[in-house]
């Protein structure tokens, strides 16, 4: 009986994703067919994949993106940039369509130089995948709503 439970608590884990609250920094386990349901923070209860792009800075962008198993796309963006403008409602859109498939993420270039400068972002926008953390591929330049899908779930 013992066998049987342990088993069945290995295919629950198995079937989890970590994701890290942008807000409070906890790390949630959600079950894999519950990730479009808009999962909030167990400790906050701030939403976690609501279908909207969360804004990122230098205190917890590794905890975030390094913490959360799903692909995490980082738009790098600066409020004077035209182009990151014009971009956003695209972002926003994709954000929406992969709501708990991915992670879209902001970074204001600006107001988080470390971050930027480790990425070494020196045009925006730039769109850049994560996996775990380590970038997998990355695009600079404004970009429709299903390339950005496309990248993020490449």
């Amino acid at each position: 009986m013992r066998a049987d439970r342990t088993h069945l608590r290995r295919m629950d884990i198995a079937s989890s994703v970590h994701v890290v609250c942008a807000h409070c920094g906890a790390k949630n386990r959600i079950a894999g067919d519950r990730l479009g349901d808009r999962p909030v923070c167990g400790r906050c209860s701030q939403a976690l994949l609501g279908g909207e792009p969360l804004a990122l800075s230098d205190a917890n962008f590794d905890a975030v993106t390094a913490g959360t198993e799903l692909p995490v796309l980082v738009d790098f963006w600066a409020p004077w940039c035209g182009p990151c403008r014009a971009m956003a409602p695209q972002f926003e859109q994709a954000a929406a369509t992969l709501r708990g498939r991915a992670l879209l993420v902001k970074v204001n270039s600006d107001d988080n130089p470390s971050v930027a400068a480790r990425f070494g972002i020196r045009s925006i926008p730039t769109l850049v995948r994560l996996d775990r953390g380590r970038e997998v591929s990355r695009r600079s330049g404004t970009v429709p709503a299903s390339q950005i899908v496309r990248l993020a779930t490449a």
